[in-house]
């Protein structure tokens, strides 16, 4: 299993007239968090897409505990529980400042070749980087 956890401050203009970040937010949140897990494991996106693959989302899946706030740093956790083939299945756990739990999500991406907008399996460079998290 593979985790990765990064911070981001809810910003004023992502929340609603209650001070709740807005709920279509929480998905650019997650995007944040596998953004920056791929960083943590020396690769990027824009790497990825420049090899020739595509990551769109297949699925998402959101549950609202307790809201993020304003001007709160939110933890965003994200979990990758098995080597991904053609699809890559990501958890997310969003914590706030005082550490609670207050969201959880899960999304389903596929690795799509860019040139024949057929699915593909991810690089060999990518798997052999998750590989000693799943021995």
């Amino acid at each position: 299993m593979f985790t990765h956890t990064t911070k981001i401050r809810v910003r004023y203009g992502e929340t609603d007239q209650m001070g709740y970040m807005y709920y279509g937010n929480y998905a650019e949140f997650f995007e944040v968090g596998r953004v920056e897990m791929l960083r943590s494991l020396g690769m990027t996106y824009s790497g990825m897409e420049g090899s020739g693959i595509i990551m769109p989302v297949l699925e998402l899946h959101c549950k609202y505990l307790k809201p993020a706030l304003y001007d709160e740093e939110i933890s965003i956790k994200v979990i990758m529980e098995k080597m991904p083939g053609i699809r890559i299945h990501f958890k997310y756990e969003l914590y706030n400042e005082k550490e609670e739990l207050i969201h959880i999500g899960e999304t389903l991406l596929v690795f799509v070749n860019r040139k024949t907008n057929r699915p593909c399996l991810p690089s060999n460079e990518f798997l052999e980087r998750l590989k000693p998290f799943f021995v």
